[in-house]
């Protein structure tokens, strides 16, 4: 009789512990399976970088152009510009005639951007002054369409300067020359306009084809080892500026307030928006550029280019 109690409670004893790991393998499998769905998936995200850079691109856009609406047109009080430099810094008004005030960099700010072609820049640059020019007067900075650019990686920016020889100048080039050689032309598509609440009027750009913009910056630092670690921009922009605001558009009433310019700016970035959005364009060439004033680029200043077409050479 005692053997008898003792395989049954052997017996029990099998069942309870078949029972709890039954129960465990099967929530283990649904925790494990709602993990899965809940996410991100890392294999698709690493076998598709293209994927992951347009989920990246998109998100920072979104983000950028929320900025006017949460922080309101900066600009009107003189704030500060995409690069910490104030309005009051960059311009002047004498005589009615806007001219950029011009300073010395030191030492040269050396940038690397890609460059957009007048066949393209031109039509982009008559939309946005036929949109914006009517309702700013000697108070809106248009970018030149000769050297519309696409920021890309600094070697050495104002922020944090990294001084360099002629001969190691001499060299950043050559490797900047090698990576451009192995770059194909980019086809791009203008995603958005946008005005950042420092009044910077900004195109937005997607690659559709060749490589993406963080894959760029990647290769531009391995060549560039001494290059500042932070760099100006986030990896996933692809952006043009279009034109600074200095000042309130002309508004139809005379005692408008910020207000009614919020609105009256909203409408001409979705006039302008309407108009151009979807635009495409192939980018070509990149540029190594020794900028000799400050913002050279952006405002005509004395500076030196390099420039080296996009090869598409196999490794």
């Amino acid at each position: 009789m005692g053997t008898a109690t003792t395989s049954s409670i052997r017996s029990q004893h099998w069942r309870t512990v078949v029972l709890f790991w039954t129960i465990s393998l099967t929530v283990f499998y649904s925790l494990f399976q709602m993990g899965l769905r809940n996410s991100p998936s890392t294999s698709q995200s690493s076998s598709n970088p293209i994927a992951t850079y347009a989920e990246r691109s998109t998100r920072l856009y979104d983000k950028m152009q929320r900025d006017l609406q949460e922080n309101g047109p900066k600009f009107l009080k003189q704030g500060e510009t995409s690069q910490s430099l104030s309005l009051s810094d960059l311009f002047t008004l004498k005589d009615g005639v806007i001219s950029p005030i011009l300073k010395v960099a030191n030492p040269p700010v050396r940038a690397n951007v890609l460059h957009l072609s007048t066949e393209y820049s031109v039509p982009v640059s008559k939309a946005v002054k036929n949109v914006f020019s009517p309702y700013f007067e000697n108070t809106i900075w248009f970018q030149d369409s000769n050297i519309y650019h696409f920021s890309m990686f600094h070697a050495s920016h104002h922020i944090v300067s990294v001084p360099a020889t002629e001969d190691e100048v001499e060299a950043e080039a050559a490797a900047v020359k090698t990576v451009a050689n192995k770059l194909c032309p980019l086809e791009i598509v203008l995603d958005r306009v946008l005005l950042t609440s420092t009044g910077v009027l900004l195109g937005c750009w997607k690659v559709n084809s060749g490589d993406d913009p963080i894959t760029i910056r990647t290769k531009l630092r391995s060549v560039l080892p001494r290059a500042p670690e932070k760099q100006l921009y986030d990896a996933a922009i692809l952006h043009t500026s279009l034109a600074r605001l200095l000042g309130p558009p002309i508004s139809p009433t005379e005692q408008a307030g910020s207000g009614d310019y919020l609105q009256v700016l909203h409408e001409l970035v979705t006039k302008l928006n309407n108009q151009i959005r979807g635009f495409k364009a192939i980018v070509s060439e990149l540029w190594y550029v020794e900028e000799f004033d400050l913002l050279a680029l952006a405002l005509d200043g004395r500076m030196k280019v390099r420039s080296f077409p996009l090869g598409c050479a196999k490794s």
